[in-house]
């Protein structure tokens, strides 16, 4: 019967998960930074990839956004570049640095993120972003916790 449950509630979220829209994005603007990308704020000298971001202090939310994913697109220009965006439609990216005060921009991707869906030369874009969550996982997990 447990087995059946299990099953049962990964269908739900499955189903969910194509029903179930994104949340609200929010908008900003994103900024690159060059390797090497270690030691981070969140992680010191583990090295997590290169689709990694460093988090303003509009995200970093004292350290919690350490970890968070974010999706991340490009909506157009900041400066005189006409035409930044290029490449994928979005990026998702996991924060694993913290951008100081003064930092240009509300997330600075790493420099392989950035390419992906803008003009590097752009140097700053536009951008919507918001949390990414993938909600298969997270249901599945929620319900089977709950059994």
């Amino acid at each position: 019967m447990a087995k059946l449950s299990i099953l049962l509630c990964i269908a739900i979220a499955f189903m969910l998960s194509f029903t179930l829209r994104e949340v609200v994005a929010h908008t900003g603007t994103a900024t690159f930074y060059t390797p090497p990308y270690v030691p981070s704020a969140c992680n010191e000298y583990q090295k997590d990839g290169v689709m990694i971001a460093a988090a303003s202090d509009a995200i970093w939310d004292d350290g919690a956004a350490c970890g968070r994913k974010y999706k991340v697109k490009c909506t157009g220009a900041t400066n005189q570049s006409p035409h930044p965006c290029r490449g994928k439609k979005y990026v998702v990216v996991k924060v694993v640095d913290y951008c100081p005060s003064g930092c240009e921009g509300t997330i600075d991707l790493s420099q392989e993120a950035f390419a992906s869906i803008a003009d590097p030369d752009a140097g700053k874009i536009k951008i919507s972003f918001h949390q990414y969550v993938n909600l298969i996982i997270n249901l599945s997990i929620q319900v089977f916790l709950q059994l």
